[in-house]
């Protein structure tokens, strides 16, 4: 194009984002800027979006103060933006004191899904309830589909099962709202994190829609979770093709220790032409990115790292770390499986997060995946034994490990 002006440009950032080449879209925003070419509300709540999705806090961060330095002006959008990314970078505390100074841009719904989303993924139940009951005094806020989705995600993650109900049934009988998948999905999750997998499943019959792959997903690891392979067994019957699923059900039975029925598993998603999705784990330092797949060897650094971890793997041991083998996906000796455990992609960023941070520096770790049982027990003995914060950001929620736990308290 002989002339690019602030909507062309904001265009193509906006279509990055939207197909999740968020790198691509900060890279352009950055050639905008020195094109000379001023960016609008919309170009700055769409590279918001950017930053929130890689935890690029730093240049989230720097946005902001841009906003600030140009007196760009904030609107409900802009502000939600804002209050997104920094919760999704780990910031939860400070985007909450964002929204609560907002005063007269909250008059809309959409700053308050945000926030209540927000809360949610951080594990903070009560606070999200706290805000959804102020929610419901403002005379021109009425809650909507997603500040239900918030709501019932805050109940999973804090084990409230009685409170989702009533939330469930409050959509339908106070706001008229028909619960939809995303809703009904919620539930299924509610129940099935609990125990309730019974009627978790009679959740999935009683939908007056099909369920989708997501209320599936969620029964099936409840009932990995839960030990309940009979369960398990039977639902994997009536999912068809969906590799996702299949891969849980794989999983659950190398978790029991049955590899012949995991492998037949796993050839029937290579039968369907799936694949399982391999674990990614990225962290920023220094305002650039470093992504880490399982068993990765690409990495300029990956000697340095490999014996980081294999000292590490002394120091946590001496603590009283114990590998769970039960996230083993093959059937192998016990030192084979500790070795492939050691490598999964959220230890090789967090090695290498301690090699290139100085003493008492939080490490911003965000996977594509759940954060496996064996990776979660092993960054609590991190923690502890570096003496450092670490965040970390999978498909699910934020779990902040400090001094030997983790914020969601297990149960996730």
């Amino acid at each position: 194009m002989p002339d690019r002006d602030v909507v062309s440009w904001s265009t193509m950032i906006a279509g990055y984002v939207q197909t999740g080449w968020f790198l691509k879209a900060m890279q352009l925003f950055q050639k905008m800027q020195l094109a000379g070419v001023r960016p609008n509300e919309f170009t700055l709540a769409t590279i918001l979006a950017a930053c929130a999705n890689i935890v690029a806090l730093d240049q989230g961060r720097w946005i902001h103060a841009f906003m600030i330095r140009t007196r760009i002006k904030l609107n409900d959008r802009l502000l939600a933006s804002l209050i997104d990314m920094y919760s999704k970078c780990g910031e939860v505390r400070f985007a909450f004191s964002l929204f609560d100074k907002a005063g007269s841009l909250k008059h809309t719904v959409r700053p308050w899904n945000t926030m209540l989303t927000g809360l949610a993924i951080h594990g903070y139940s009560s606070q999200a309830i706290e805000l959804f009951e102020r929610m419901k005094e403002e005379d021109d806020v009425v809650p909507d589909r997603v500040t239900f989705v918030s709501l019932l995600t805050a109940c999973s993650h804090g084990r409230l099962v009685e409170r989702g109900k009533l939330y469930f049934d409050m959509m339908k009988n106070s706001y008229n709202i028909e619960p939809g998948l995303e809703h009904y999905g919620c539930m299924v999750d509610i129940l099935g994190r609990s125990g309730r997998l019974r009627e978790a499943e009679e959740i999935i019959s009683s939908m007056p829609m099909l369920p989708d792959t997501a209320a599936w997903g969620a029964l099936l690891g409840a009932c990995r979770i839960h030990n309940d392979a009979k369960r398990g067994e039977r639902i994997g019957k009536l999912i068809g093709e969906h590799v996702g699923c299949h891969v849980l059900l794989a999983n659950a039975y190398s978790g029991q220790g049955r590899w012949n029925d995991a492998e037949a598993v796993r050839k029937k998603i290579e039968k369907y032409g799936g694949r399982k999705i391999p674990g990614c784990s990225s962290i920023e330092v220094d305002g650039i990115f470093h992504q880490f797949l399982v068993g990765d060897r690409s990495h300029p650094q990956t000697e340095f790292i490999y014996s980081f971890l294999d000292e590490m793997s002394v120091k946590l041991k001496v603590a009283g770390y114990v590998p769970d083998f039960g996230e083993a996906l093959v059937d192998v000796d016990d030192e084979d499986k500790e070795t492939a455990l050691s490598r999964h992609s959220e230890k090789l960023a967090i090695a290498f997060g301690l090699l290139n941070t100085t003493p008492g520096t939080l490490i911003r770790v965000v996977k594509n995946l759940r954060v496996c049982l064996d990776c979660h027990r092993a960054t609590k003995f991190i923690s502890k034994v570096y003496g450092r914060e670490i965040v970390v950001r999978d498909r699910i929620r934020f779990h902040h490990f400090r001094d030997g736990s983790c914020s969601c308290g297990d149960y996730w």
